[in-house]
Formats: C-alpha cells, sequence, structure tokens
C-alpha cells in the first residue's frame, strides 16, 4: 500500500469515527431540548420532575459522547495541512474559511454554552438554563453546517476562479460567497444529516429504553423514553430516506458516475474523459453495494417501524415486553448506513478531491510510506480508543438507569459526581 493510499484510508478512518460521535451529537441534543422544554413548561409537579430527571438521565449520556468526541475532530483539520497540502495550496483560500468558522463555533461558542449548562443547574433561572440548551443545539448544527459547506465545495465546486501568479502556481479564489453558500451539494447533505441523526440519537435512548422495559425497571420513565425514541427514530429514518432520492438526480447531474448502473457505466466513462482528460472514472468495486445497503436500512426500517407504529400509539410496550430484543438488536443498523453513506459520498467522487479541480492525487502533500504508516496507525490506536471508551462509559450509564433524585436543592443534598443527580445525603 503506497503512501497516497495509506493517506486516504487515514483521512477516512478518523473522519468515520469523528462522524459517529457527531450523529449522536446532534441526535441527543435535539432530544434533550424535548425533554427539557417539556420539564420547563409542565405546570404538575410530578410530571416536571420526571421529564427534568429524563434530561438529566440522557444529558448524562450527551455529555460523554461530546467530551470523549470533540477531540476526534482535531485529528482531521491538522491532516489537511499534513497528508492534504496541495488541496490547501490550491483551494484553501475557498474552503479554509469555512472550516475556520467551524472550529470558533464548534470550539468556542457550542463549548462554551454546553459548559453552562452543564454547571448551571439550580443555579440558573429555568427559562435562562433551557436558553443556554437550544443555543447548545443550535450551535451543534450550525458546526455541521460549516463543515457541508466546505465539503459542498469539494463535491461541487461552485463561487470561485482560479488566478494563477507570476512564477505559473495556480490558486482558486473567491468570487461569490452567495454561490457557496447556496450550493446545493451542501444544503441536500445537510438536510440528509439531520435525519441521519434524529435517527442516531433515537435509536440511543430507544435500544436503553428497550432494555430497560424487558427489565421491568423504571416503567413510568422508559416507558416515556421509549416513545421518545420511537418517535425520533421513525421519523429520522424517514427523514434520511425522502431526501436521499429526492437529490439523487442532482447527484446524476454533478456526478454522473454515482447514479449510472452497469450498462451506463461504459458511456459516461468516455464523456468523463471528453471533459477531464484520459482516465478510469468507473466506481471502485464494492462502492455501489455501500449506497445499496444505506437505501435498505431506509427503506426496511421505515417500514418495520410504520408496522410497529401501533406500540407506540396505543402504548403497548409494558405489555409486548417481548417484543423488546428487535428494538435493541436494531442500534446498530442507523450509524451502519450513515458511514456506508458517508463512504459512498466522498469516494464515489474519485479520483477528485474537488469534483473537477484537483485530483486526489495532486493534492497529496508528498509523506513518505513510513510516515504514513506511523501516523495511521497512531491516530487510528487513538481515536479508536476513544469511540470504545465513549461507548462503554455510554453504555455502563445507560444499563445503570437513573438513580433516586431530588431536583430542588436542600441543605441535605450533594452532588452525585457519578450521574450529576442531587442525592440525598446518606442514601448512596
Amino acid at each position: 500500500m503506497g503512501a497516497l493510499d495509506l493517506a486516504r484510508l487515514q483521512f477516512a478512518v478518523t473522519t468515520s469515527i469523528h462522524w459517529l460521535f457527531v450523529l449522536v451529537t446532534l441526535g441527543l441534543v435535539t432530544a434533550l431540548l424535548y425533554f427539557q422544554t417539556r420539564a420547563t413548561l409542565a405546570r404538575k409537579e410530578e410530571k416536571r420532575e420526571l421529564y427534568f430527571r429524563m434530561t438529566r438521565f440522557w444529558g448524562l449520556m450527551y455529555v460523554i459522547n461530546y467530551a470523549l468526541g470533540i477531540a476526534s475532530g482535531i485529528v482531521m483539520e491538522f491532516q489537511f495541512g499534513t497528508s492534504w497540502s496541495g488541496l490547501t495550496h490550491l483551494v484553501g483560500g475557498v474552503f479554509g474559511a469555512p472550516l475556520a468558522m467551524e472550529t470558533i463555533v464548534a470550539f468556542v461558542a457550542e463549548s462554551t454554552f454546553l459548559a453552562l449548562w452543564i454547571f448551571g443547574w439550580h443555579k440558573l433561572p429555568r427559562a435562562v438554563h433551557l436558553g443556554l440548551l437550544y443555543l447548545v443545539a443550535i450551535t451543534a448544527y450550525l458546526s455541521a453546517f460549516w463543515v457541508l459547506v466546505a465539503n459542498g465545495f469539494m463535491q461541487n465546486p461552485v463561487g470561485y476562479e482560479m488566478s494563477t501568479a507570476a512564477d505559473g502556481t495556480a490558486t482558486a479564489v473567491l468570487t461569490d460567497v452567495g454561490a457557496v453558500f447556496a450550493n446545493p451539494s451542501t444544503w441536500w447533505a445537510f438536510l440528509h444529516i439531520v435525519g441521519a441523526a434524529l435517527s442516531a440519537g433515537g435509536v440511543v435512548i430507544l435500544g436503553t429504553s428497550a432494555w430497560h422495559i424487558l427489565r421491568r425497571t423504571e416503567d413510568v420513565f422508559f416507558l416515556r423514553s421509549f416513545r421518545v425514541g420511537f418517535t425520533f427514530l421513525f421519523l429520522g429514518i424517514g427523514w434520511a430516506f425522502g431526501t436521499g432520492w429526492a437529490q439523487y438526480g442532482f447527484v446524476g447531474e454533478i456526478q454522473p458516475m454515482k447514479t449510472a448502473d452497469a450498462t451506463e457505466a461504459a458511456a459516461v466513462n468516455a464523456e468523463l474523459a471528453a471533459r477531464y482528460g484520459a482516465g478510469d472514472y468507473r466506481l471502485p468495486d464494492g462502492l455501489r453495494e455501500s449506497f445499496d445497503f444505506m437505501s435498505m436500512v431506509g427503506e426496511a426500517g421505515s417500514t418495520i417501524l410504520l408496522l410497529l407504529a401501533p406500540i407506540v400509539i396505543w402504548k403497548l410496550a409494558a405489555k409486548l415486553r417481548w417484543i423488546m430484543p428487535l428494538f435493541i438488536a436494531f442500534v446498530p443498523f442507523p450509524f451502519l448506513a450513515a458511514v456506508a453513506g458517508w463512504v459512498f459520498r466522498e469516494v464515489g467522487r474519485q479520483p477528485w478531491i474537488v469534483y473537477g479541480v484537483q485530483t486526489t492525487a495532486d493534492a497529496f502533500g508528498g509523506a513518505g510510506v513510513g510516515g504514513m504508516w506511523t501516523s495511521f496507525i497512531g491516530f487510528t490506536a487513538v481515536l479508536g480508543a476513544l469511540l470504545l471508551t465513549a461507548w462503554w462509559l455510554m453504555l455502563r450509564h445507560g444499563l445503570r438507569g437513573p438513580r433516586a433524585d431530588v431536583w430542588r436543592p436542600d441543605p441535605g443534598t450533594d452532588v452525585d459526581t457519578d450521574t450529576h443527580l442531587l442525592i440525598p445525603q446518606g442514601t448512596r
């Protein structure tokens, strides 16, 4: 395996791992908005306490994922300057600004609002505290949007002109900011990942709740959580499936090989060769299967959930506990489908890193094979450890379930550092 292939593999692994963190972050923060809004607006004390408990329980799962996942994003941006210096030299003036904005939003605004939300329990007015969570969610989605502005340009470069310096060096110059922001590739992708994120957050809540319903743990708490998780998953899969097929025609216009079937591939390859020069522009072997798998999860998952919807509509989960393992078994599929979709989107535009403008080979910075093997093994080990640690901690917290807690501080309470719940002294 050459240095270029290692650089591509390294970026694919680090991005896939980071993508899994992002999905859970966006999905769970949206669910938290629902829980805490219900708690804040509830008039009955019993319902208010229940939804606050749900906010804290699922909120800790969100914080675990965020804390361990934020480090994985830093590695990707470093790689632009190390492994892909050719890319930054040619088009950095266009897609560098969105990436810089993403860093500011994620590491400054979002992190600040999240810290205030975490440490503001029982210290801030309820409306202010809820407002902080809304700011966390808004900045989380803005962070994803800025990344997709940069990625959308790489998929469908618009709003730029090539400028040649006196020494013959070519660079892309931003000429139309509006065109970059209005890029259909960006907006279709953003709409699509909203569905994927809701699916991921929903399936985490659904799977955890199904486990506790099966074990008859905290029925009121987890039956409500089950309905919320099911609703998020059902709406998310349907939304992702619909937006995925809605953009199929557009993708075929900008990258025709992605939508070409076996009988069309030769003709499309000849067309692209005439436009960009001789070469093999066909999809790599096996890539089409990743698209088919993503589509299968969306189609089959939507159908299965639709058939199971009466369990939620008629509140039958407590009477049909035996079916809960089906929901637990469904947990991995939204994540596998999301990674498969990302692989198809990114690998499917090869040999281009910026479609029609720069090839992946030209963008490579020229690192040696030994250096690439070292960084690949190191990054994969560290990020893999972060991912496994996050999942282990989330699983541990989820299987424990919520502990008895008191929502109004009084002189007889202290803070449980593990669950961040107020526990009466002497009850641990």
